[in-house]
Formats: C-alpha cells, structure tokens, sequence
C-alpha cells in the first residue's frame, strides 16, 4: 500500500469586499485588485509559482490555487495550507492598497463553496492512475464512496429546506452537483470529471479528476478526504471488485444525505436494497481494512486516516460527535453552532450565526476563526507553521514539481521570461528552448539542468 500516487488538490475561494463607506466594490474589481502584484509580476493572472503550484483568477472571479504534485497526503495538506498563506498574503496587500487610497473597506477570501447569492465554486482533487481499460468501471466503482463520503468530510452547512426554514446540512456541495460521471466542464457538474487530461505521459497515466468535494478548513478532514480516496483506489487497482453498492439514483441520493443530518437515513441501491451512508462508508472501511491486513508497511499517515474514517463512522453510529470534533469539518462547525446559539440564545435564521459560519472560512488568521479555534484546541492540526511558510516558496521534493518550482525561482531571480505549465518548461528568447516532463513522479532530470543553466546564457 506504499505504492506512491501522485496527488493534488485545486481550491477556488470565494471573494467579497466589505466597505464601510456606502461604497460597493464588486466582486471583479476585488479579485482584480487581490491579482495586482501578480500581475505586475507575471504580466499574467494564471503564473506558476517558486513551489512549483499554480495560482491563477478563475471564471467568476475566483481565486483558484492549485498545489504543487505531491506524492504523500501529509505533504498534500502542507501545500494546500501554503496556498492559504499565498492569498492571504496577497489578501493583505489589496487592503493595504485599499487603506492607501482611503477606501473604507476590506476584502475577504472564503475556503468555501457557496456564496450568498447560492452560485456554487469547487474544491476538486486530482489522482494519478494507471492507464487501463477498466478506468470507468473503477469511476463507477467510486461513485457510491463519494456520494457517501460527506457524512465524514463534508464541511457543515446550514441550508433553507423547501419549506423555507433553515436547516443543518453536512455539504454545501452535495445540493450543486448533476451527474455522477461526465466529460463536460460548462453544461455539466459531475462527481467526476471524466475528460482524458492527465498532465503526464498519456500512454501510462489517466488523472481522476474529483469535484464534487466541500473545501476543507481542518487539516485532518483533508487528510481523511484524500488519504481515504488513494487507499479505496488502491483496492480497485489491485483487483478487488466493488460492484453491490451502486446507487439507484445517485444524485438524489448525495441530496438526501446531504440533508439528513444524523447519517442514518437509508438511501436505495441499485439492487434495491436500503442502507444508509453510514452503512457504506463502514462496508468500503471494512473491505479497506480487509485489503491492508496483511500489509506492515503502512504510512503513519495511512494509520491515522483509517484511525480517522474509523472514529467518524462510530460518530455517526452513537450519534456522538465528540471523538471528532476537533477533526472534522461537520463536526467542528456543529459545535462552534451550538456553543453560539446557547450563549446569545440565537436562532439558526439569525444573521450573526450567517456571519460566524461565513468567519469559519475566512482565511484570515485574524479575521477568520480558524487560527484561534486551534491555538484553544478546538481544530485540530497535523502541520506546522515553520513547514508551511517553507512551503510558499519550497517546492515538494520528490516529484515533478520540484523540476518545475526550481526553473520558475531561477528565471525569477535572473529576470528572465519563461513559458511553464505542468509538463513543459519554456525559455522565451530566440531558441525558444523547451522540456517536456511527461514523468510526474520524476524530481531529477539533467534536460532541467541544462535548461537552468541556459537562463545565464
């Protein structure tokens, strides 16, 4: 089970600018003003950056961070919260710029997935496979993983239900999504993306290419959300067939779970019988567990993410969410609810739980919650500072990335202008020199070297 894959992870962030003044800056002219120095920079508001992750301003004016290629889940959520550092950073220096032109106003970076007008942005994840045949009965084989998966790493939301009232939900994705499987990107939001885009050698690989996951604020619902997908998917790559789980309808399924708060709701499936997505989700464990039983070289973090899923699902069961909520997005934000209603005897419709919820995902170490909450032990972490502050600046170094971060710093610091996207390194001069690397797992390469070594030409 030690077999590496490549990971990723792609978060766009919700963007608002909160004025004092009476004035409205719009939520184009927030992300404009976020991307400046990016820009000016760049020349570009899509650029590679030193860590080898791609920071670019999505449709709709989305702030969109893509980490770099990692191949262990601990190094994924360090670059995921290195991209957090990134924008906030660039967040502060748009308010700095506000306060220089006198605006009395403050712009806002959301890890969420819905804004206030219910329009939806996504938090997708990237997993490198092997090329083979069976790729869409393996997707298949996922669907009712994911349609399920929300019980344990969906983040929390409070949702209007028909009649009007508010309501407890675990996803603020599950309500956005269409079809389980599709190529499409505009007309269609699939749980996965089936285009044939694997930014590698497209004789070997195939990319599965998940969206329909919440953004996560706890480092350990990330762990669980990737961690649990990679050790599913090496099952299925091993052969072992999950085919007695899928849904009869799933999208109206991942609604009904979504909406049913306690899990435990049954859902049909396809050869009509009834259980619930707590019941999936400890059927996939078991056979999980099954599979990696007679394995001893388990990562320490494939042990804490079955140690997770496992406590998640006892969670559901008792109905008791304390053993996880310090590590589960749901669970986190139930509790911080319930300790707010009880002290200002508030109703879920008030506007100051709106603002608390929309505060837990702010990204802000002092504007957000999230900082506090696990400096008083209430969120849990698996990072350091010290490692995610390397981590703006420090590619991961075992995969292509490190190729890539490495010729994006040194045609920095040369000032050089150069053309890069996650397979070719370009110098932009006369001989327009190229790389190709098809490799994702590659983190030495002598043509880099060599290219490196042409920026001082």
């Amino acid at each position: 089970m030690t077999a590496r894959r490549i990971f990723g992870v792609e978060t766009e962030y919700g963007i608002t600018c909160a004025t004092t003044d009476g004035t409205t800056m719009t939520a184009d002219d927030a992300a404009r003003l976020l991307f400046r120095s990016v820009i000016a920079r760049g020349l570009s508001s899509n650029v590679f950056l030193r860590n080898g992750a791609r920071l670019y301003l999505d449709v709709g004016s989305h702030p969109e961070y893509a980490t770099a290629e990692c191949d262990d889940v601990h190094h994924l959520v360090v670059q995921d919260r290195a991209g957090e550092r990134i924008l906030d950073e660039l967040t502060e220096q748009a308010n700095a710029h506000l306060a220089a032109d006198g605006v009395a106003g403050t712009v806002h970076l959301f890890k969420n997935n819905l804004d206030s007008a219910g329009n939806s942005f996504g938090c997708h994840e990237n997993y490198l496979v092997r090329r083979r045949r069976d790729f869409r009965d393996m997707a298949e084989a996922l669907v009712p993983f994911f349609v399920t998966r929300q019980v344990l790493t969906g983040a929390g939301h409070v949702r209007r239900t028909a009649a009007g009232r508010p309501a407890f939900a675990f996803s603020q994705r599950a309500d956005q999504m269409w079809d389980a499987l599709s190529s499409a990107t505009t007309r269609s939001r699939p749980i996965i993306n089936t285009r044939d885009e694997p930014h590698a050698d497209a004789e070997l690989y195939r990319r599965m290419h998940v969206i329909v996951g919440d953004s996560s604020v706890a480092e350990t619902t990330t762990m669980l959300k990737v961690g649990a997908t990679d050790l599913l998917l090496g099952m299925l790559e091993a052969g072992v067939k999950v085919r007695d789980l899928a849904l009869a309808e799933p999208m109206r399924a991942i609604r009904e779970i979504s909406h049913d708060a306690t899990g435990t709701e049954p859902v049909e499936l396809a050869d009509g019988r009834r259980v619930s997505a707590t019941d999936v989700q400890e059927d996939l464990l078991t056979r999980v567990l099954d599979f990696v039983s007679t394995e001893t070289d388990l990562t320490p973090v494939q042990r804490q993410v079955l140690d997770l899923w496992e406590r998640g699902i006892q969670a559901l069961r008792t109905q008791d969410p304390t053993g996880v909520s310090t590590e589960l997005d749901w669970a986190v934000k139930a509790g911080l609810l319930e300790r707010y209603r009880a002290k200002h005897n508030l109703g879920l419709d008030d506007p100051r739980v709106s603002r608390l919820l929309l505060a837990y995902h702010d990204i802000s170490p002092t504007r957000g919650l999230a900082t506090t909450m696990a400096e008083r032990g209430l969120l849990a972490r698996i990072t350091t500072d010290e490692e995610v502050a390397e981590a703006t600046t420090v590619p991961p170094q075992t995969t292509r990335a490190k190729l890539r971060g490495d010729f994006v710093g040194a045609a920095q610091d040369r000032r050089r202008d150069i053309t890069v996207d996650w397979v070719h390194l370009k110098i932009n001069d006369a001989n327009q020199r190229t790389v190709m690397c098809k490799d994702p797992f590659a983190a030495v390469d002598q043509r880099v070297e060599d290219l490196m070594a042409a920026l001082d030409a």
